[in-house]
C-alpha cells in the first residue's frame, strides 16, 4: 500500500515516519526544499522523542521518502493526507489557505481514485470545501475521475507522539462512502492488532471531535489554575486539592495539574478557532471563552510572585529561569508562558539567565533572541541569580542539589512554576519557596 503525506511539521512527519515502520510505502510532501534536503541527511525540523531513530531507519529501507513534488507523490497512493499548517487568523479562526491549496493541487494531478485524509486540525465543514476544490480542479480538467475525502484528526501529546501514533488510545475517522471506510481500515489494520480502536463517524463529527477534545482539555487545566488561585486566598493547598478530586474515576487525575497556563501548538490555537467557529453561527461559547482568558492571566501569575516578593522595581537583579519549551521533551517555544515571563521580568528593569536541555536555539532563533543569557546548564544559570524559577519540569529539573543552589543563588528564593518541589524540604535546606495554588 502506497500514501503521501502532505506537511512534514509535527504531524506529518510523525504520522508518515510511523506508518512507513508498519510496511506501508510513504512519501512526505513539503514546499520547502531546504526542509526535505535535512530530512534526507536525517535532520529532524523539530525534537520528539524517537523520531529522528524512526525516519532514518524507513528511510534508508526504502519506506520512506521525500519529495517537493506532489503531482509525483500521488501517483498510485491510495491515501493522500493533508498535515499542512493552519495557522490563527487575526480573529482567531484557522486559515485554511494551505489546505486548500493542497486540494487543488491533488485536483490538478490526480490520476485514479484516491481517498484524501484531512489531518490537520480543522473547522466543522472543512472537509466539505476540500471535496469542493477539488472537484473544481477535477472540473477544469473536464476530468470525472472518482475520489472520497475524509477527516481522520490526530491525538497526539508532544513529547510522545510516537508512541501515541504506534499505540493509539482510539483512532477516529469520518468517512462519506463505504469504499473509503474500507481503504482507511486496511490502512490502519497494523495499529489494531491488540483490538478495534477505530470509531467511525461523518465527517463534521470528526473534525469536532478533535476541536472538542483540545478545548475539554484546555477546560481542565484552567479550571483547576483558577481553583489553585483561590486555594491561595482561602489558605488551602491546592496539591491537596488536587489528590482529593483526582482519585473520582468522574474527574481523573490527568490535566489538573496547577502550573503557569497550557502553550503549544494545539490549545491555544483550537481554543481560539472553535471560539470563532461558534461566533459565525451566533452562538456564543462562554465556558471556553472563559477558560482562554483564565490562561491568558495564568501566564502572569509567576511573575507577580516576584513582583511580590521583591517589590515591582526589578532594576539590577537577575533571575535564572528553569525551562523555555510550553512543556518537557520538546523544543514547541509556541505561545509558551516562558516568553512571557521573560518580556514581564525584562520590561520590569531585570536580566535572565536560562536553561532549556532542548529548546535553547528555538527560543533563540525565533522567539526569545537575545534578551535572555543562554546557560550551559542548570546550575550555571543560577550563578549569582537573585532567584530560581522553575518554569518547565523536565526531568533533570526534579531533584537538584539544594546545598549548591545554595551556594550559587544570591538570594534562597524559589518560584516553582509547576509545583514539583516540597516546600518543607526547602524550608529545612534554609530557602523561600513559592508554589501554585500553597
Amino acid at each position: 500500500m502506497k500514501i503521501t503525506v502532505v506537511g512534514t511539521g509535527y504531524v506529518g512527519l510523525v504520522s508518515g515516519a510511523c506508518f512507513a515502520d508498519v510496511g506501508i510505502e510513504v512519501v512526505c510532501v513539503d514546499i520547502d526544499q531546504k526542509k526535505i534536503d535535512k530530512l534526507k541527511n536525517g535532520i529532524m525540523p523539530i525534537y520528539e522523542p524517537g523520531l529522528e531513530e524512526i525516519v532514518v531507519r524507513n528511510y534508508e529501507s526504502g519506506r520512506l521518502s521525500f519529495s517537493t513534488n506532489l503531482g509525483e507523490a500521488i501517483q498510485d497512493s491510495e491515501v493522500a493526507f493533508i498535515a499542512v499548517g493552519t495557522p490563527p487568523g487575526e480573529d482567531g479562526s484557522a486559515d485554511l489557505k494551505y489546505v486548500l491549496a493542497v486540494a487543488d493541487e491533488i485536483g490538478k494531478t490526480m490520476s485514479d481514485y484516491i481517498v484524501v485524509a484531512t489531518k490537520s486540525t480543522v473547522p466543522v465543514t472543512t472537509g466539505c470545501k476540500v471535496k469542493e476544490a477539488i472537484q473544481n480542479a477535477l472540473d477544469k480538467r473536464k476530468s470525472d475521475l472518482p475520489f472520497a475525502v475524509a477527516s481522520n484528526p490526530e491525538f497526539l501529546k508532544e513529547g510522545a507522539a510516537v508512541e501515541d501514533f504506534l499505540k493509539p488510545d482510539r483512532i477516529v475517522i469520518g468517512v462519506e462512502e463505504e469504499r473509503a471506510e474500507e481503504i482507511m481500515r486496511r490502512l490502519y489494520k497494523p495499529f489494531q492488532l491488540s483490538g478495534d480502536r477505530i470509531i467511525y463517524m461523518d465527517i463534521p463529527s470528526a473534525e469536532m471531535t478533535k476541536y472538542t477534545a483540545n478545548a475539554m482539555l484546555a477546560t481542565k487545566i484552567s479550571f483547576m489554575n483558577d481553583i489553585a488561585n483561590l486555594c491561595e486566598l482561602v489558605g488551602a493547598d491546592a496539591n491537596m486539592v488536587r489528590a482529593g478530586i483526582g482519585s473520582d474515576p468522574r474527574i481523573g487525575n490527568k490535566f489538573i495539574y496547577p502550573g503557569v497556563g497550557y502553550g503549544g501548538s494545539c490549545f491555544p490555537k483550537d481554543v481560539k478557532a472553535i471560539i470563532r467557529t461558534a461566533k459565525t453561527y451566533g452562538y456564543d461559547l462562554r465556558v471556553l471563552q472563559s477558560v482562554e482568558a483564565v490562561n491568558e492571566d495564568q501566564k502572569h501569575t509567576l511573575v507577580k510572585k516576584v513582583k511580590k516578593h521583591f517589590g515591582d522595581d526589578l532594576s539590577g537583579m537577575t533571575f535564572a529561569m528553569w525551562g523555555l519549551s510550553f512543556k518537557p521533551n520538546t523544543d514547541d517555544m509556541r505561545e509558551a508562558p516562558a516568553i512571557v515571563m521573560i518580556n514581564e521580568l525584562r520590561a520590569a528593569g531585570a536580566k535572565v539567565k536560562a536553561y532549556d536541555p532542548i529548546a535553547m536555539e528555538e527560543a533563540k532563533e525565533v522567539y526569545v533572541g537575545d534578551k535572555v543569557t543562554y546557560c550551559d546548564d542548570a546550575y550555571d544559570a543560577c550563578v549569582d541569580a537573585d532567584a530560581l524559577l522553575l518554569v518547565t519540569e523536565w526531568s533533570e529539573f526534579r531533584m537538584p542539589s539544594w546545598s549548591a543552589l545554595g551556594k550559587l543563588l544570591t538570594n534562597k528564593v524559589v518560584f516553582d512554576g509547576r509545583n514539583i518541589y516540597d516546600r518543607k524540604y526547602l524550608k529545612e535546606m534554609g530557602f523561600e519557596h513559592y508554589g501554585i495554588g500553597i
